[in-house]
């Protein structure tokens, strides 16, 4: 499945919509890491509540950008559609965060990862989930 992901990155049938959902990613994921090092570092919370409001930060940033531009062709337009894919990428990627969160808590009590290395893990791992969950579900298109 890696193998199929990393080849249709370049060079697939939908390789352009997957480099646009991978860069709306990465500088998303950039987000979420500034963001949850603002809410441990300088606000004082706990990196599981930090994570948490992070990650639905970006969930809204990432479903703006996506829908304006990765599925340009699938747009969610006028404000019914707009805001029922909102609702429905939030559930996509809301059933994420227990992933991401459960990966981050597992690497940062069980093997002593710092929380921010944790967190990139933990963004990658839960990535191909979501990504073919949106794909699907938020856009109605195919996934590679």
């Amino acid at each position: 499945m890696v193998r199929q992901f990393l080849r249709n990155l370049v060079g697939g049938p939908a390789a352009a919509q997957l480099q646009r959902f991978v860069a709306v990613g990465t500088t998303a994921a950039g987000l979420q890491m500034l963001l949850l090092w603002l809410f441990v570092d300088y606000v004082g919370w706990n990196y599981l509540v930090g994570a948490t409001v992070a990650i639905e930060t970006t969930i809204i940033f990432q479903y703006v950008l996506n829908n304006a531009w990765t599925f340009q062709a699938n747009r969610n337009t006028g404000l019914s559609a707009y805001l029922y894919g909102l609702l429905k990428t939030n559930l996509v990627r809301g059933s994420a965060i227990p992933i991401q969160l459960g990966v981050l808590f597992a690497l940062v009590e069980w093997v002593s990862v710092q929380y921010l290395l944790a967190n990139a893990v933990a963004i990658g791992i839960s990535g191909i989930y979501r990504y073919v969950l949106d794909t699907k579900w938020t856009w109605g298109g195919d996934v590679l």
